[in-house]
């Protein structure tokens, strides 16, 4: 069943017929994926540590890597 599935919607999942980049949030990732990895090493560090502080210091750079500063930055402009 699901291999009928997946065949009968193999039109539709091609990765290079994705959408365009529209709109004014054309902005390079790095500092993004820089932030998420500073806080996966944060957190992981106070896991090794069993720090409460750094666990929770790791997972608000994480959040504020994937969800604040990119909402943040869409409203700002």
């Amino acid at each position: 069943m699901l291999a009928a599935f997946v065949l009968a919607m193999s039109d539709f999942l091609d990765p290079g017929d994705g959408p365009g980049q529209s709109g004014e949030f054309q902005v390079s990732p790095s500092f993004f994926l820089i932030l998420l990895g500073l806080g996966f090493l944060i957190g992981t560090l106070g896991h090794i540590v069993k720090s409460r502080t750094l666990v929770a210091a790791g997972v608000l750079l994480i959040f504020a890597a994937t969800v604040f500063l990119p909402i943040a930055y869409t409203v700002s402009r």
